[in-house]
């Protein structure tokens, strides 16, 4: 049976499903505005690969963040289907998305979202902390992706002894402790100056090269540029689709 879907995929110019981490299939996002109806979302169809770097761009207004919440499990379609590592999350109760959430995505964000009384050691801990993770290894694993993003002599500083850059790299780092499937990382260079703007995205270079899946989201090509495909979003619609080198 594995044999006649991998042939089937093949043919249709479809990659393996065992390699398929992101599918949606028809996604539509519907809102009521008065009398008005706001289509944020029309029939948007993709697939990402595990191991892909992958840059959602589009102008404001276009679409892509209510396609992001979407993809992250912080909002449901109002119809069609969204499979996450092989698993249907559209159709998911809120506590099923909030354990996806947890467990498949590591998020970044423009503002880092970090606990400002907290040191960057705790601050990694926080997702192993909310799925249980006994204390003598989540302090372990949130030394090692510290380590990751070279904070490993910063990690008793809090946020206001750290710069802009460090404090992204404390949010990558708790992205990454839970070992999560997809990296979704919204606008992750919004807060910087261009230099360590720059540094950022060569850590997400590196965290690529790691065979690390990534989607970033954007709106300035200069940072899209930097991932290997471009999806850009225009009307809640895809525009155009392209490989990038």
């Amino acid at each position: 049976m594995g044999v006649e879907i991998s042939t089937a995929a093949s043919e249709a110019g479809l990659a393996p499903p065992d390699r398929i981490l992101i599918r949606t299939r028809d996604l539509w996002k519907t809102y009521e505005m008065g009398d008005a109806v706001v289509h944020a979302l029309s029939g948007v169809s993709f697939e990402i690969q595990h191991g892909e770097y992958v840059a959602l761009m589009g102008p404001s207004g276009s679409g892509k963040s209510t396609l992001m919440n979407l993809i992250g499990c912080l909002d449901t379609p109002t119809r069609g289907e969204y499979w996450l590592n092989g698993r249907r999350v559209s159709e998911l109760s809120d506590d099923e998305l909030a354990y996806i959430r947890n467990k498949e995505i590591g998020f970044v964000f423009q503002t880092f979202n970090l606990l400002g009384r907290s040191t960057a050691l705790h601050n990694v801990e926080l997702p192993l902390i909310y799925n249980g993770t006994p204390a003598t290894e989540r302090m372990e694993r949130a030394r090692e992706a510290l380590q990751k993003v070279e904070l490993g002599s910063r990690m008793t500083h809090r946020p206001n002894e750290l710069s802009g850059g460090q404090r992204q790299r404390v949010a990558i780092a708790r992205a990454l402790v839970n070992n999560p499937s997809l990296i979704l990382a919204d606008e992750p260079t919004g807060n910087l100056d261009s230099a360590t703007g720059l540094e950022i995205m060569a850590l997400f270079d590196r965290l690529h090269e790691s065979r690390n899946t990534i989607l970033l989201v954007t709106h300035e090509h200069d940072i899209a540029v930097r991932a290997r495909r471009i999806i850009h979003i225009r009307d809640g619609k895809i525009e155009r689709d392209e490989s990038h080198r």
